[in-house]
């Protein structure tokens, strides 16, 4: 038996709703018939289906920056670059992997266009932070002597940029996963030995 709360079950199945039809392309009722509840039951945790987006988003962004980084926590600083390459891989396998994150993703991307406050975080998570967050380590790599200093803005851009490419590839044509890594790779691999001090 499922011991999640109601609000997380509601929470739930409305990104897997969104995900699949879209934000107008689902309703509240089936969201609650999606959570194993009656409609009106709904209502004892949200007001309605903004306030279900806005409490998701806030789920999510929690989410996002526990396991990603976030810019005020951009999580380890690698010793080197070989560790660097290691942390990236683990945070480019949470993003194609995590169930929640890939249902957001395609939520994000669907929706980017007809939602100006999803199109305001498909921007912050798909560019602003992960640039953000890899500047801040380039920055301290360059300080500790790890990482040849030039730019690290310029440098997160031109780190991050290829991988956000292929993953939207990866998410268009799943089946294209392999070679998207080991495309990844071998930019990682040519970025380290450009940069290493």
């Amino acid at each position: 038996m499922d011991k999640k709360p109601t609000k997380d079950k509601i929470l739930d199945s409305a990104l897997t709703l969104f995900a699949a039809k879209g934000y107008d392309g689902v309703g509240v009722d089936r969201i609650a018939e999606n959570a194993g509840i009656k409609g009106p039951s709904l209502y004892k945790h949200f007001k309605g289906k903004e306030d279900i987006l806005n409490a998701l988003i806030e789920k999510v962004e929690w989410y996002y920056e526990a396991n990603f980084g976030s810019v005020n926590d951009p999580g380890q600083t690698p010793s080197s670059m070989d560790e660097l390459i290691t942390l990236s891989l683990k945070r480019i396998e949470f993003t194609l992997h995590d169930p929640m994150i890939k249902k957001v993703r395609r939520m994000l991307t669907m929706e980017q266009f007809r939602n100006r406050q999803i199109a305001a975080l498909a921007t912050k998570y798909n560019i602003d932070c992960v640039q953000e967050i890899y500047q801040n380590i380039f920055r301290t790599m360059m300080d500790n002597g790890t990482m040849r200093k030039t730019d690290p803005t310029l440098l997160s851009m031109s780190f991050a940029a290829p991988v956000s490419l292929l993953i939207q590839m990866c998410d268009r044509e799943p089946e294209r996963e392999q070679e998207a890594m080991e495309r990844i790779k071998e930019f990682f691999r040519f970025f380290a030995e450009e940069y290493k001090c």
